[in-house]
């Protein structure tokens, strides 16, 4: 149909005075569209005429749709519909009928050829009788063999259909048999039963037949075999490489794989190098023990068991980024015969499988505990690391432990199950994919009628000393110790959800009850904002440059990149111009227009990107805090620590040079100083260097009764060399803010108790930022603005006697470290309302630069 719409102007030969009208004669008129023609005023006839009927209109635009949907159906179903995917599937499946050789070990033997020929000649027969594979079949290659009759590991690839996918999928997980019937010149049907396959991540997929990165490897006897990423460690492991190492064990041995040393590029959301390891001689995801990124410090636990006698390591380089890669060893050992067993008497303690190690994947554990029939059981688990990557929180549906019919799983602190008898049934559950360290647990008997003599009984069965009862603390893990209580109005505040805190919590700006309840009343009007010290401004002056509040909380946790006017609150770029936003140097972001914030930021970043979790006591990691130092007296031993600021400079404390009783602490030549420093016991360990020092700087305004001023700086003789265990920490400016709340760790070799003796290895704790006002209150006449509070107001971590000079390390939201203080004095050590007591950095920083220009 033609349109109307758009009529030409143009001239003709007929009276401009003629009416209009459609017409179906098929007409072009000087122009005008096809279909109009002029027609005298009077014929009313012709002018009353009408057009086709409306039904015929709308049938002809219905069946105009039915064939424009037609059309694109057809398209759809041709171009995309019918698109192919290509899809690679890794598997393994088990040959019943066949002994394995040696010979099989070796993908370039006869036998070896021989035996994948018909297992690939089986796979094309079993996909042939599926309808959502055979015909898309493109081929597929045996990889490996291994014991057990035989295991054979292949892959297959596939050109699928896009809307056959999934089902393909589904298909390929089905576990599947297959026979082959005798040859005439075989004397029995070939038999493969287990046949299953996963899709292949891409990650792992090899681009070309290139081998240069495969390796094979055989554990014999109990020996160990050594193997690393090439050119480990003297250069870096190849960049967009696909490397991977067969490992190998004897029939009816498992094996026992330890990565000694492992940095490979920083974990990420996108161009990740990484290291797999599975359980199979293919990459099967259903299979992974494990997948590692980042870097580890050495003591972390990275010890994996198999399941049976052979194991897969994989890496996967995205990256061009330079990592020395890793060192690995592994050996074999007699396969268990057992897991679990029977416990008796009145106490006795077990774990899982191979702990502290990684328990194997496929394992079930029972133990059946029995005490003495009078007695009921409890058992004890003091560590509980059974996490499993994408499990929902709370599910266990993967790895558990089982007790009294209820399971328990992921990372826990420590609890107690108890039953309601002399016996209790513990079981352990591991699937085949991601293990974990597992649990060390004791069990016990105890009488049902005073479970904790003399203690107080958590609901989870654990018992606690009685004075911890209604403290404000929640000292068991079920917060059972806090419930209940009635409050000690004249030194406690009653929350709303029945808490009792200490009175000084209350209006600290911290969420102490859980409900808020302890700062509700402390709240500021609308429209205004509550100071860190509980004053209020107008909202309006927040985040202005100017410290509004007094303790200069309004300007803190500014976002803002504004250029303000310069205040002490302020940070200062190079140019003269300040910025409000709260903390800005070395943050990762350019905030000053000269760049100048994000200079100088060869600091307070570790070398290990992953933290060990802390099994027993508080022991740090080997180059977890790089810029402790130790400082030795001449015939002393360790009395204080400090930190590392530069290469020839360190910060201490003013009090650990005043001279006393004779001995010149002020002298340098008395001391000496070593960084990289773990263990006390070792201080001639590789790693570790010893300097002397030059020069002691305390500040001119130290006072040695009140502390006042507490802080000293160190020149070293000879400058360090930076290294993996050895690196300076970041000073923060002026006007960089500590808020209250704020978590911070305190480090050093002193005393783990008041009146106790100096730790071998370095220890640590995490301790927070307590509220200067109510620091104050705490200890009167005693805080100048100079110090800060930090630790728990109900006791428990603090800096003790050794500890002395050491840094108060503050990590920022991007993982880097700033020295928020300086450990100084305290009343005791842990003593409840009694928190340690710091050298406030900040304040110096304008000092320590005229010092030493660092």
């Amino acid at each position: 149909m033609k349109s109307s719409r758009g009529r030409k102007g143009g001239g003709g030969s007929k009276d401009l005075g003629a009416g209009l009208k459609y017409s179906s004669r098929p007409e072009n008129m000087n122009g005008f569209e096809e279909g109009l023609e002029f027609l005298p005023v009077n014929n009313t006839k012709k002018v009353e005429k009408r057009g086709p009927r409306p039904w015929v209109v709308l049938v002809a635009v219905l069946i105009g749709f039915l064939l424009s949907v037609t059309a694109g159906l057809l398209v759809w179903h041709f171009q995309y519909r019918n698109a192919r995917v290509q899809k690679v599937f890794n598997g393994y499946l088990r040959v019943t009928n066949e002994n394995f050789l040696d010979a099989y070990e070796n993908p370039n033997s006869t036998e070896f050829a021989e035996l994948a020929s018909k297992v690939k000649e089986a796979l094309k027969l079993l996909y042939s009788g599926i309808p959502v594979l055979g015909p898309y079949h493109k081929e597929s290659a045996v990889t490996a063999f291994s014991e057990g009759s035989i295991i054979a590991y292949y892959w297959s690839e596939f050109s699928i259909p896009s809307h056959l996918v999934e089902e393909s999928e589904r298909a390929m997980a089905e576990e599947r048999a297959i026979r082959l019937p005798p040859r005439t010149r075989t004397l029995h049907s070939f038999v493969l039963t287990s046949v299953v396959a996963f899709p292949t991540d891409p990650r792992t997929v090899q681009t070309t037949q290139d081998n240069r990165c495969r390796f094979a490897l055989h554990a014999r006897g109990g020996e160990l075999t050594r193997f690393t990423t090439p050119g480990f460690p003297d250069s870096p492991y190849p960049a967009f490489a696909r490397c991977q190492w067969t490992l190998r064990g004897d029939a009816h041995f498992v094996l026992s794989l330890t990565f000694r040393s492992f940095d490979v590029a920083a974990c990420d959301d996108h161009n990740n190098d990484w290291v797999v390891v599975y359980d199979t001689l293919s990459p099967v995801e259903p299979r992974t023990v494990v997948q590692l990124c980042g870097s580890y410090p050495p003591s972390y636990n990275l010890t994996f068991i198999s399941s049976q006698n052979v194991l897969l390591v994989t890496l996967i380089t995205n990256t061009e980024r330079r990592h020395p890669g890793f060192e690995a060893v592994f050996f074999q050992l007699p396969k268990m015969s057992g897991c679990g067993g029977y416990l008796r008497g009145d106490q006795g303690a077990f774990s899982s499988p191979y702990y502290p190690g990684h328990y194997p994947p496929n394992i079930n554990c029972t133990w059946d505990i029995e005490v003495p029939s009078n007695r009921n059981v409890k058992v004890f688990f003091k560590f509980f690391y059974l996490f499993e990557p994408n499990v929902p929180l709370g599910t266990c549906s993967k790895d558990y432990v089982e007790v009294n019919g209820e399971k328990f799983c992921g990372e826990r602190p420590a609890f107690v199950v108890a039953s309601k008898s002399s016996r209790m049934t513990v079981r352990f559950h591991s699937d085949q994919s991601y293990t974990d360290t597992g649990f060390l647990a004791e069990y016990l008997s105890y009488d049902s009628s005073d479970p904790c003599p003399g203690k107080f009984m958590c609901a989870t069965g654990r018992c606690i000393e009685n004075q911890l009862r209604c403290d404000g603390w929640a000292d068991c893990a079920d917060y059972s110790d806090e419930l209940n209580c009635k409050c000690n109005t004249t030194y406690q505040f009653t929350c709303k959800n029945k808490f009792c805190k200490p009175l000084f919590w209350v209006c600290d700006t911290v969420n102490d009850c859980g409900d808020n309840s302890d700062e509700l009343q402390c709240s500021c009007p609308a429209e205004n904002f509550q100071c860190g010290n509980g004053k209020c401004v107008p909202q309006r002056q927040r985040c202005d440059g100017k410290d509004s509040c007094g303790d200069g909380s309004d300007e803190a946790a500014c976002d803002s990149e504004t250029t303000v006017t310069c205040t002490k609150h302020t940070y200062r770029c190079q140019d003269g111009r300040c910025v409000s936003k709260s903390n800005p140097e070395c943050d990762g972001k350019k905030d000053c227009s000269d760049g100048s914030d994000e200079r100088n930021c060869d600091c307070g970043l570790r070398p290990f990107s992953r933290q060990s979790r802390v099994v027993g006591g508080k022991d740090a990691e080997e180059g977890e805090w790089p810029w402790q130092v130790s400082l030795h007296a001449l015939g002393q031993g360790h009395l204080c620590g400090a930190s590392l600021i530069s290469h020839s400079w360190m910060v201490s404390a003013a009090h650990c040079f005043d001279d006393d009783r004779g001995f010149k602490y002020s002298d340098p030549t008395m001391w000496t100083a070593f960084l990289g420093l773990h263990d006390q016991s070792k201080r001639s360990a590789s790693g570790v260097q010893k300097r002397s020092l030059k020069r002691v700087i305390t500040h001119p305004s130290f006072n040695d009764f009140t502390y006042d001023y507490d802080i000293a700086l160190l020149e070293l003789e000879q400058p360090v060399e930076y290294s993996s265990t050895v690196r300076p920490i970041c000073l923060p400016d002026s006007s960089h803010v500590f808020p209250t709340g704020k978590a911070i760790w305190v480090t050093g070799w002193g005393h783990t108790y008041e009146g106790g003796t100096v730790v071998l290895i370095l220890q640590k704790g995490e301790i927070r930022v307590i509220n200067q006002t109510t620091c104050e209150k705490l200890m009167p006449q005693q805080i100048t603005p100079r110090m800060m509070c930090v630790g728990y107001l109900s006791g428990g971590v603090d800096a003790c006697q050794g500890d002395s000079g050491g840094p108060l390390s503050s990590v920022e939201e991007d993982g880097r470290i700033f020295q928020a203080g300086v450990v100084s004095w305290g009343e005791g050590c842990a003593q409840r309302d009694k928190p340690g007591v710091y050298t406030r950095l900040p304040i110096f920083r304008d000092w320590i630069k005229e010092q030493t220009g660092v």
